[in-house]
């Protein structure tokens, strides 16, 4: 449930403290043993590694405050009105005598932030920033505001691509999240409860960590970047940049028991941003590729139990029938060690590497089957199980712009399959008495997937037609028009 400011995206985390780390403490400040190390009752030989290169100066981070703080943006999402009962909103008068009487209630909105990512107004934020709003509109660290268009959404790596009619911005300068190494400083720019343009730093704490804060997602890709610079309500879509001023990642969550900051925050990695970002931009949704496979971690029980000869890589629990690593000739039983040479040692950076491909794409697969090492080429293919490119194309005989139905769509309304009305212009669709928001799930009592079936359906339709399909509540409709 909203309430009339919802900063943001919290995820709760319980954190581990208490004897176990005091133990730890007694043990390193327990008194050095003086003797030889080898006759040390118990005890292996101490490894000590030792730095022989410069010192680190201490970090400077003005130059990539002046250059960041410009480029992020303050979101405002506003939500349509509800109507309301009994405790919120109700004429007492009229509860006496009958029914209450619903009553509008106060307009429920958002915020968040944003990264301008060009010059002519393309921002990235994330998706629970904007999801299910009615308005969005942006404001610039220079205070000017812009309405702003939802371009496109990707709920599976919980981002977001606007776009505000306006030029020569200042905009962010890519990074390479493949580069950031743990322990590198960095800052988050954003907007935490609504204090405008705020700077943090920390250290990236850890890379590559799920969070399961995507649930109700089929194929989520959680492989954040974690950090300690100071995130809260509001930070949500800001940048975390590193000391050269290069975004490197776009804050998603927070751990905390309160809501509030309470130690680590999580960003998606920007190469996992580039690429959603340009698939929006040239497709209208994003083309993700997939290897077909269920996949577990190694730990040393599985591998013993396993006779296993390595803990590096993931295992291959199963392959999908029909799928690009069946096809390509992976097994049960192979461990995946690397993809186009990038080293894999868990489920998030195997996520992260796959979901950078599009359907047609030709990766190399690194196995290891037999404790031999074998490189395998696979051909990744879209959920459908092919290798095409999913064009979210406006079908301009039927005035509409369309999309493939989300997973949270089709789950919250029971359906397998269908296509959602994202916008209305004059032709046929609006002439039939159809709204925005509409999921066909059938022409003619033929299934609808893509935007390209209905394409491909009504492309050379002569004569009548029958739509068939579900409104986001619940409501069930049916529409005939003429071609």
């Amino acid at each position: 449930m909203k309430s009339n400011i919802k900063n943001g995206l919290f995820l709760g985390l319980a954190l581990a403290a208490g004897m176990a780390g005091a133990g730890i403490m007694n043990h390193f400040n327990s008194q050095p043993y003086a003797g030889n190390l080898d006759g040390y009752p118990g005890k292996a030989p101490v490894r000590t590694v030792r730095y022989e290169g410069p010192v680190s100066a201490p970090a400077d981070f003005t130059v990539s405050a002046e250059m960041t703080v410009p480029t992020v943006v303050h979101v405002t999402t506003k939500y349509p009105r509800q109507q309301g009962y009994g405790n919120q909103l109700f004429d007492p008068f009229n509860f006496f005598w009958g029914n209450p009487a619903p009553q509008q209630m106060p307009q429920q909105q958002s915020t968040g932030s944003g990264v301008i990512i060009s010059a002519d107004g393309y921002i990235v934020t994330n998706n629970h920033v904007v999801e299910n709003g009615e308005e969005v509109s942006v404001t610039l660290d220079d205070k000017q505001s812009y309405t702003a268009k939802v371009i496109g959404t990707d709920p599976s790596t919980d981002l977001a691509l606007l776009k505000v009619e306006a030029g020569n911005l200042p905009f962010a300068t890519w990074g390479n999240s493949d580069q950031v190494k743990v322990g590198e400083w960095v800052l988050a720019v954003g907007n935490p409860f609504n204090l405008t343009s705020t700077v943090t730093a920390g250290i990236v704490s850890a890379k590559a960590r799920n969070i399961h804060i995507l649930p109700d997602q089929k194929f989520p890709i959680e492989s954040f970047i974690q950090t300690d610079a100071a995130v809260n309500p509001g930070n949500s879509g800001g940048a975390l940049v590193n000391t050269k001023g290069e975004l490197v990642g776009i804050n998603a969550a927070i751990a905390s028991n309160t809501g509030s900051y309470s130690g680590y925050s999580f960003a998606i990695p920007v190469n996992i941003v580039r690429k959603v970002v340009g698939d929006l931009i040239e497709y209208g949704s994003v083309q993700r590729g997939f290897i077909g496979v269920s996949i577990r971690d190694l730990d040393a029980g599985f591998a013993r139990e396993k006779e296993l000869k390595t803990l590096n890589g993931v295992y291959v629990n199963g392959l999908t029938e029909g799928g690009a690593a069946e096809i390509a000739g992976l097994k049960e039983g192979d461990i995946i060690t690397s993809i186009n040479g990038t080293n894999i040692k868990t489920s998030p950076e195997l996520q992260e590497q796959v979901g950078r491909y599009r359907p047609g794409d030709k990766i190399d697969v690194t196995i290891i089957r037999d404790n031999k090492e074998k490189v395998i080429p696979v051909t990744l293919r879209n959920k459908e199980g092919n290798t095409r490119v999913m064009r979210n194309e406006a079908v301009s005989m039927l005035g509409a712009s369309m999309e493939a139905a989300s997973e949270k769509d089709l789950s919250k309304l029971g359906l397998e399959n269908g296509v959602k009305v994202k916008e209305l212009q004059t032709g046929k669709l609006k002439s039939a008495g159809l709204r925005e928001g509409f999921i066909i799930t059938s022409i003619d009592n033929k299934t609808v997937k893509s935007p390209s079936d209905v394409m491909e359906y009504l492309g050379s339709k002569k004569g009548g037609v029958l739509i068939e399909g579900v409104y986001p509540n619940g409501m069930r409709a049916y529409y005939g028009f003429g071609m």
